[in-house]
């Protein structure tokens, strides 16, 4: 591509590079120039435009961007995402549904890396997605690139971006109460609606004891695909409550405690094939916890293990919130 001004006379057939304001009319950057345009300039007393004229072996912007659109994308009904027109070499990637973003971090690393001019930006991998948020915009940055730059970032990033729908349907709920303790209705509500963010229904909720029977028989017969737990005391330790509940119920703990902040006393264990979480204290609130982060992923059919969440320590530090009991900047309570 060639980029640069140019007599009027020989803008015909190149791209604007950039908007013009011609009296009445304004000629926005991108356009591919014709006759009728290069006579409004003359008529406007211009003798020089900046333009960008394509090679033979360049696509336009457009272009570039559907085929690569494509590439990473092939069928985004199976992927569950939205694909956009080009537009000002721009194609964004939108979530058809409720979900988990899957991408192959390394094929789209590959893609970033063949020209600076081809160009994707993606949410984080495994980001819940409400439907119609985007997850990825495709950019051309010039007006055009070589065709072969196109195909090798075609080449290095196939079928390389998905969204994860939920697989399962329904959730219980059981939250355990002691006199004095916090608000059930609050708990109540805030996991209520991280269910129904996901596509999910309410299949029962349940308040008991804060007791080791007690929880133990409600995990024993309540409904959902996902059973939650929800205790008025934190969960201090493996052996407390509500992993002995786990365990009374026939259920196994898999893992207790989490290297994200707020969410450190989380624990995630199995009840047979359903898979249960213990949540923490935090999950009351509404605002982004660690519980959310496995919580959205184990919904959406995405194995997590131990080592996942160990992993999830870099990246976990969320946002301060004004309910803590203590400050963490250092200084002294008052």
């Amino acid at each position: 591509m060639k980029f640069g001004p140019v007599p009027i006379a020989q803008a015909e057939g190149a791209v604007l590079a950039h908007s013009l304001k011609l009296g009445q009319t304004r000629l926005r950057k991108g356009l591919m120039l014709e006759a009728g345009h290069v006579a409004q300039m003359a008529q406007a007393g211009l003798g020089h435009v900046v333009v960008a004229r394509l090679d033979a072996d360049d696509l336009h912007e457009n272009e570039a961007a559907r085929r690569l659109a494509q590439a990473l994308v092939p069928d985004p009904e199976a992927a569950h995402l939205r694909v956009s027109e080009a537009f000002t070499g721009r194609i964004n990637f939108l979530a058809g549904c409720a979900g988990v973003v899957v991408l192959d971090v390394a094929a789209l690393e590959a893609f970033n890396a063949v020209h600076p001019m081809i160009t994707i930006a993606t949410v984080p991998a495994l980001q819940q997605m409400q439907p119609g948020g985007m997850v990825a915009t495709i950019k051309i940055i010039s007006y055009g690139v070589a065709a072969r730059d196109v195909a090798m970032a075609q080449e290095a990033a196939r079928d390389s971006l998905r969204l994860a729908p939920p697989v399962l349907k329904t959730a219980g709920l059981v939250i355990t109460d002691v006199p004095g303790g916090p608000s059930n209705d609050k708990g109540r509500h805030a996991i209520e609606q991280r269910v129904r963010a996901l596509g999910m229904d309410m299949a029962e909720t349940r308040i008991v004891p804060h007791q080791v029977a007690a929880l133990g028989q409600a995990l024993a017969s309540i409904e959902g695909d996902v059973a939650l737990i929800l205790t008025a005391s934190a969960t201090s330790d493996i052996a407390d409550v509500a992993p002995e509940a786990l365990r009374a119920a026939g259920g196994h703990v898999d893992r207790f405690g989490m290297p994200v902040d707020p969410g450190n006393l989380l624990f995630l264990g199995r009840q047979g094939v359903r898979p249960v979480i213990g949540l923490p204290g935090c999950a009351r609130s509404p605002a982004l916890n660690g519980a959310d982060w496995v919580l959205s992923r184990v919904v959406c059919g995405i194995d997590v293990t131990s080592r996942d969440i160990a992993a999830m320590g870099v990246g976990g530090l969320l946002k301060e919130i004004p309910t803590r009991p203590q400050p963490r900047s250092g200084r002294k309570a008052s």
